[in-house]
C-alpha cells in the first residue's frame, strides 16, 4: 500500500483530474489532450469559485453532530445542515450532499478517521494538516451545493469548458461534461482549505488503503 501511494504521490495533480474524467461514463473514447484541457479548466474554475465566495468549511472544526455550513452567495441555498454518520468506508465516501428534503451534507466519520491515520502513516502532514480532511470534505460538498443552487455558476462552468453536444449550421448546442463539477468541487475544497496537493491524491490513496484492508 505504501508503494502504491508513493507512486500516486509522484503523479502531477492534473493527472488525477484526467483519470477521473477518463473513468467517467461518456468519456471512454475521448482523447487524453481533450480530457487534460477539461481537467485544467474545471480545476481553475473551482479555484476561482473559492476565491469569489466567503470561506465555508474551514470554519467547521470538530463541532457537534449537527451544524450549519455558512450561507452560500446570492442565488444559492441559505444554509446546509451537516450530519455525521458512519458507513462511508463501505461506500468509499467521505461525504455527500443531498438537496432534499432539506439541503444536507452527510459526513462519514469512519472514512475521515482512516484518512487522517493514512496521512500520518504516509508522512503527508505537510500536504494535509490535521483536521484538513474533514474541512476539505465539507468544502467539497459546499461546492456542489453552490453549483446546484446557482444556475449562473453551472452555465459559467459549462461555457468555460466549451464542449459542443450538437451543431446545426451556425447553431451550437453546448454540452455537459460529466465529471467536471466533481473536479471543480475538489479544486474548490483544496483552495478553501489551503492544501498543497489536490484532495484527489488523498482520495486515491484512501481507495488503495480500503482495498488493502479488504484484502487483509
Amino acid at each position: 500500500m505504501r508503494a502504491a501511494c508513493a507512486r500516486l504521490a509522484a503523479l502531477d495533480d492534473t493527472e488525477f483530474g484526467v483519470r477521473l474524467l477518463a473513468n467517467t461514463p461518456t468519456h471512454e473514447i475521448r482523447d487524453e489532450a481533450r480530457l487534460r484541457r477539461w481537467a485544467q479548466t474545471a480545476t481553475a474554475f473551482g479555484a476561482e469559485l473559492a476565491a469569489s465566495t466567503a470561506p465555508a468549511a474551514t470554519a467547521a472544526g470538530s463541532g457537534p453532530k449537527s451544524e450549519v455550513v455558512p450561507a452560500a452567495p446570492a442565488g444559492g441555498p441559505h444554509g446546509t445542515r451537516v450530519v455525521e454518520s458512519t458507513g462511508g468506508l463501505d461506500r468509499l465516501l467521505l461525504a455527500r450532499y443531498v438537496s432534499r428534503p432539506v439541503p444536507t451534507v452527510e459526513l462519514y466519520t469512519d472514512t475521515v478517521a482512516l484518512g487522517e491515520r493514512l496521512v500520518d502513516a504516509l508522512g503527508w502532514r505537510h500536504w494535509y494538516p490535521a483536521g484538513s480532511l474533514r474541512a476539505a470534505a465539507l468544502a467539497h460538498e459546499e461546492a456542489h451545493c453552490l453549483l446546484h443552487g446557482d444556475a449562473r455558476a453551472r452555465r459559467a462552468l459549462r461555457d468555460r469548458l466549451g464542449h459542443t453536444a450538437l451543431r446545426f449550421g451556425r447553431l451550437r448546442v453546448p454540452g455537459h461534461v460529466a465529471g467536471a463539477d466533481e473536479l471543480a468541487a475538489h479544486a474548490y475544497a483544496g483552495a478553501v482549505c489551503g492544501l498543497r496537493r489536490t484532495p484527489l491524491l488523498l482520495t486515491a490513496a484512501l481507495m488503495s488503503a480500503v482495498q488493502a484492508l479488504r484484502e487483509d
